[in-house]
C-alpha cells in the first residue's frame, strides 16, 4: 500500500444519522478480480452508502470507482474509523492486517475465504472481533449457494461424502495452493454437514504449474464413522464443482455451478425392488430452487447483521475451522513432497 493521505477527502456521516436512515457506510478494500464485483453489489444496494474502493493498483481502483459511482482510494488507512462496514478482498497474506487494522478502528468487517494464511492470525482476529465487539464474517460463499441451503434442510446422518472441485490452473491465485484456494470450500460445507468431531486426515498431492500444491486428495474420517473423500484440482481441462452425498434413507448429487439438487430416495428403490424391476435406478427428486447470485445473497446477510447486531451464518470461528483442516492438508501434501523427493 501506499503512504496515506488525508482521510479529510472520504464524505464522512455521523453514523446515527446513517441510523435513522437506516443506511451503512461500507468500502471495499481490494477490487481485483472478486473485490470489484462486491463493489458493484454494495453500489446497486438501496440501503447503503458505499463511500470508497481502495486498492494499491491506482488504475483498478478508479477504474470500478468509476463504475459504481464512488471514489478511489489508495491506502486503506484512509478509511479507518469512516465507515461502518468493509469487504477485504485482497491476497489471503494480506488479510491479518487488513482485518485487524479494521476490526480495531470499529468496523464490522467481512474478509475473504480463507480467513488467513494461519492458525494463529486467525485465533488472533476472532479474540479481536469479541474484544471490540465487531462481527468478522468469513467469504464462505458456498453456504449461500440456494442447492446447499436446500441440503441443509435435509442431510440426516451422511455416510460417505465426496467432493469435486476441479477447473484449469489461474495465475492470478500466486500466494496460496490449491487446498487453501479451492478446497477449503468443500472443508467449510463438509464440516457443516458431519456433525461429528475429525478423527483423521489422511492426504496427498503435487505442485504442477506453481510452488504450491495444484492437485490434491484428503481423506477425512470422523468419530461417527463417515468418511469423506476430498479432490480439489486446478490441473483440470474444464470446471467442474460437485459433491455427491450417501446417507442411509438417500443418495444426494449437487451441483455448485448449476445450483441443482437431485435426491434418490432408498424408499423409491425399495418400491422397485418389489415389483422386480432391480437393478433400475428410481428417477430422483428434483428440488425446484430459485436460483440467486450467492455474493449477493452473502453481502446482504453481512449488512443485515451488521444493522441488527446478529452473528453471520458463517463466522471467525467457522473460518478457524475450516482453515485447521486446509492447513494440516497442505502440511501433510509437502511433507510427503519432500520425503517422496529425499528418496528419489
Amino acid at each position: 500500500m501506499s503512504a496515506p493521505s488525508s482521510p479529510d477527502t472520504l464524505k464522512a456521516t455521523a453514523p446515527q444519522q446513517i441510523w435513522e436512515r437506516r443506511r451503512v457506510r461500507v468500502a471495499v478494500v481490494g477490487v481485483g478480480h472478486l473485490g470489484q464485483h462486491h463493489a458493484r453489489i454494495y453500489s446497486e444496494m438501496a440501503d447503503v452508502d458505499l463511500v470508497a474502493v481502495c486498492d494499491a493498483n491506482r488504475e483498478q481502483a478508479q477504474k470500478v470507482a468509476r463504475n459504481c459511482r464512488t471514489q478511489a482510494l489508495f491506502d486503506h488507512r484512509q478509511l479507518l474509523g469512516q465507515v461502518d462496514a468493509v469487504s477485504i478482498a485482497v491476497p489471503t497474506a494480506l488479510h491479518f492486517g487488513l482485518a485487524k487494522d479494521f476490526l480495531e478502528s470499529g468496523t464490522h468487517t467481512l474478509v475473504e475465504k480463507p480467513i488467513t494464511t494461519t492458525i494463529q492470525e486467525a485465533s488472533e482476529l476472532i479474540d479481536i472481533s469479541r474484544r471490540c465487539n465487531r462481527i468478522l464474517q468469513v467469504g464462505h460463499i458456498e453456504r449461500f449457494n440456494a442447492a446447499v441451503v436446500k441440503l441443509r434442510e435435509i442431510i440426516e446422518d451422511p455416510v460417505y461424502i465426496v467432493t469435486e472441485r476441479l477447473g484449469p490452473y489461474n495465475a492470478r491465485v500466486r500466494d496460496v495452493g490449491v487446498v487453501l484456494d479451492l478446497m477449503i470450500h468443500d472443508i467449510d460445507i463438509v464440516l457443516q454437514l458431519v456433525n461429528s468431531r475429525l478423527r483423521r486426515i489422511d492426504a496427498l498431492g503435487i505442485g504442477i504449474f506453481s510452488e504450491f500444491e495444484d492437485l490434491a486428495n484428503a481423506r477425512l474420517e470422523f468419530e461417527n464413522g463417515c468418511v469423506v473423500n476430498l479432490n480439489a484440482s486446478r490441473v483440470s481441462v474444464k470446471a467442474t464443482r460437485k459433491i455427491r452425498i450417501f446417507q442411509p434413507s438417500a443418495y444426494i448429487t449437487l451441483n455448485y455451478e448449476k445450483q441443482k439438487l437431485d435426491v434418490y430416495y432408498r424408499s423409491e428403490l425399495q418400491k422397485l425392488s418389489n415389483r422386480g424391476l432391480l437393478p433400475a435406478i428410481p428417477r430422483p427428486r428434483k428440488f425446484r430452487l430459485r436460483r440467486a447470485e450467492q455474493l449477493s445473497a452473502e453481502l446482504s446477510h453481512f449488512l443485515d447483521c451488521v444493522r441488527h447486531g446478529r452473528t453471520p451464518d458463517v463466522t471467525g470461528e467457522h473460518g478457524l475451522n475450516a482453515l485447521e483442516i486446509a492447513v494440516e492438508i497442505s502440511k501433510q501434501i509437502r511433507e510427503k513432497v519432500s520425503a517422496y523427493r529425499a528418496t528419489h
